[in-house]
């Protein structure tokens, strides 16, 4: 097979982060724009090139809360596919993200510390919230995976391994 056929999806790490409130809980999303307009997400983003999962989550919710987020289980590794159609200039994309998600809790903001590029704001949303805002979110895994947040799924965090290689890779001739 041909690499430019390869099936290559996208790997992110995500961050699932609540606190409680009175009767339930309230989770902290970001509000980004993207190409569909202003969505709702969990703390995530691409994984980098040199940095495990954890590396990974720890960072991306730095960039996009200005807080220091400590994991504490792992949720789950989530796959999801989506569609968009070509408009304004733009080809049609299907894409296929792989989405490591963690739980755990985050410190207070960074005073000074910007948002990442393209991060609104900071929002704590209960459940109702969410179920309300259910067309707004950037993809059905930031429900999923706040749903398995609250059935208790909880994973030690050492499932996922990540090899020397990917900071140092092995050199083959």
């Amino acid at each position: 097979m041909s690499d430019d056929l390869r099936f290559r999806p996208s790997v992110t790490v995500a961050a699932v982060i609540a606190r409680p409130m009175a009767g339930d809980e309230q989770y902290l999303l970001v509000e980004e724009e993207t190409v569909e307009g202003l969505r709702l997400n969990n703390p995530a983003g691409h994984l980098e090139q040199g940095e495990s999962p954890l590396e990974g989550v720890v960072r991306e919710v730095l960039e996009e809360t200005a807080c220091d987020f400590t994991p504490v289980a792992l949720l789950g590794v989530y796959l999801s596919r989506f569609q968009r159609t070509a408009r304004g200039g733009r080809a049609a994309e299907d894409v296929t993200y792989v989405r490591v998600a963690y739980t755990g809790s985050v410190g207070e903001p960074a005073v000074g510390r910007r948002l990442d590029a393209g991060i609104v704001r900071t929002l704590w949303l209960g459940y109702d919230e969410l179920l309300a805002t259910r067309d707004r979110h950037r993809s059905p895994l930031v429900l999923r995976c706040i749903d398995d947040h609250r059935a208790g799924r909880r994973l030690p965090l050492d499932i996922v391994q990540a090899d020397g290689s990917v900071r140092t890779p092995e050199i083959r001739d």
